[in-house]
């Protein structure tokens, strides 16, 4: 994914350098240098933070546990990303999706810059005690570089409100008479953080994709009808008659625009499949989502596994493999799992004419361009998963302003910020060669351009 990022900062940058009305007054030798500096610029870091946390074990023993902190680029205002604790978690894993935070950041017009943190770890491997010394261990060593206007991490895979209250309060023992409230998003309500956050990615991913097909295509649904776009005769489709979806990943990502899809009243959904690390669950005649919902908080979060823990709960349902749900026969697919999700050896197993990524980076490179060239629209993390950014963005302001919105208005500016996105990247996409991947990293990177260019950056 690391390269496909590259590859399409690239290509953008080569679009913008060919259009003569981007960034004028450079010309000849001295634009082709500036993009030169902007290619160079937009794929690195500006810093990568590596340390091996020494961590006590109950049972006596001292591991070393890798932890990272990617600071890719502050143009647009300090660092900000989440931290992930999870065993597949690499170097070049946290350096590409600090990359695509800043790109995203930049294309919802939120004042932050791209960061990301990792700990390869296990959580269910550890106790309540050591993940606390973990969350203690991680300030520590990084407390020099995050902070209320440097770097303000969030939750991520493997980590939620908990870990952030605990992150939080070491910092503010670190940093005692400093404004703290700030240094962490995705924190409890009692401890300063904003109602909403937890479900708004979710809730982001979900009205992202309702927003296309309910409001925007129905809206233009004359227009549209006129061209020979590969979104407009998918989307056409799709209105106006009942959809199933298949949602992968049932945690706070999946579980949350499951729901949202359940209770929709602006389109006929519903949810065939759900799965997570475990299981398939499915129903060809739609899930209980509510049921299910029921069904893991009180089981760590999983799905149910046997026929047996169905039935206790009266659902209805099969239980199948856990990949089965990426090839099923359905309308919609939601990817709100891992990264590399669709690859070389099962994308030609996709049935989906549509598919929503609810996580980073869940199709590769070349399973991308596939699905692409077959027709399939794919509404990319980089429009469609930036609820949680923005929500955190709205916690930090009111930590800074030490007043607080209800749940309704966070939802409400979140819709807002979201449709704006939508309404500026959906017109330019309708006819545009690219595909909206490529239409919305354009985007961004005009706008990074633009600033570096303004702010000197480039000589």
């Amino acid at each position: 994914m690391e390269k496909k990022t590259e590859d399409i900062i690239q290509q953008s940058l080569n679009a913008l350098l060919e259009d003569e009305n981007f960034l004028p007054d450079l010309q000849g030798d001295t634009r082709q240098q500036a993009f030169k500096s902007l290619a160079s610029i937009l794929s690195t870091p500006n810093h990568i933070n590596k340390s091996f946390l020494r961590i006590a074990l109950e049972n006596g023993q001292v591991v070393r546990v890798p932890a990272f902190r990617v600071q890719h680029n502050n143009t647009l205002g300090p660092y900000k990303g989440g931290i992930r604790f999870h065993e597949s978690v690499n170097e070049d894993e946290v350096s590409n999706l600090a990359k695509l935070m800043t790109l995203k950041n930049a294309l919802h017009e939120v004042p932050f810059g791209g960061g990301k943190g990792g700990v390869i770890i296990k959580p269910r491997d550890y106790s309540t005690k050591e993940l606390n010394l973990i969350c203690k261990k991680y300030v520590q060593y990084f407390s020099d570089i995050i902070g209320t206007d440097k770097d303000i991490p969030a939750p991520d895979v493997g980590t939620s409100e908990r870990e952030m209250d605990w992150m939080m309060a070491e910092y503010k023992t670190i940093h005692p008479g400093q404004p703290y409230r700030g240094s962490f998003t995705g924190k409890s309500v009692i401890n300063g953080g904003s109602l909403g956050r937890r479900e708004a990615t979710g809730k982001g991913v979900y009205f992202c994709y309702r927003y296309m097909l309910h409001n925007f295509v129905k809206e233009n649904q004359n227009w549209l009808s006129e061209g020979d776009n590969i979104f407009a005769k998918t989307a056409l489709g799709y209105i106006d008659r009942p959809l199933t979806m298949a949602v992968q990943g049932f945690g706070n990502v999946g579980s949350v625009a499951a729901m949202e899809a359940y209770k929709c009243n602006h389109m006929q959904n519903k949810v065939v499949a759900v799965s997570d690390q475990n299981v398939t669950v499915y129903n060809s005649e739609g899930l209980d989502i509510p049921g299910l919902l029921k069904y893991t908080s009180k089981h760590d979060g999983d799905l149910p596994t046997t026929k047996d823990a169905l039935e206790e709960y009266d659902l209805k349902a099969d239980i199948l493999d856990r990949d089965s749900l990426l090839t099923l026969e359905v309308d919609t697919l939601v990817l709100a799992a891992l990264e590399d999700q669709i690859h070389m050896n099962n994308v030609e197993d996709i049935k989906a004419n549509m598919i929503v990524e609810g996580a980073n980076a869940p199709i590769t490179e070349d399973a991308d361009q596939f699905l692409s060239e077959k027709g399939v629209v794919i509404i990319p993390d980089i429009l469609a998963n930036a609820g949680g950014v923005i929500v955190s963005y709205l916690e930090w302001m009111q930590g800074r302003e030490t007043q607080f919105y209800n749940e309704d208005e966070i939802y409400e500016l979140l819709y807002d910020k979201m449709q704006h996105t939508l309404d500026t990247i959906l017109p330019q996409f309708y006819g545009d060669p690219f595909p909206l991947r490529q239409n919305c990293y354009i985007h961004s990177v005009t706008k990074l351009s633009t600033i570096l260019y303004r702010q000197g950056k480039l000589y």
